[in-house]
């Protein structure tokens, strides 16, 4: 019971047949508090939290990390939807 919990939660959100309006979003919690989180159509990090804003900044300094994570949506998010969707369609 006495301790932390940390943890990351990575999500694929939509709502379109088509994913053309699919989300990757990576959240970083504390606690049960998310502190930062990334969102691909934003296109960076967002800090929730005081300790947040500074993970924000920094892991917004990495270019090449936030152009990685941007990426996600069309390397993860979306062959997966189709693989996940069409599993489900076969079986109706």
């Amino acid at each position: 019971a006495d301790g932390y919990y940390e943890y990351t939660m990575s999500e694929c959100v939509y709502s379109t047949s088509d994913y053309s309006d699919m989300v990757f979003l990576q959240s970083y919690s504390f606690n049960k508090v998310v502190d930062v989180q990334f969102n691909s159509t934003v296109g960076k990090f967002v800090g929730y939290t005081e300790e947040g804003v500074k993970y924000a900044e920094n892991f917004n300094k990495d270019q090449a990390y936030l152009q990685q994570l941007k990426a996600q949506v069309d390397t993860v998010c979306r062959p997966n939807a189709q693989l996940l969707d069409s599993a489900v369609r076969d079986k109706a």
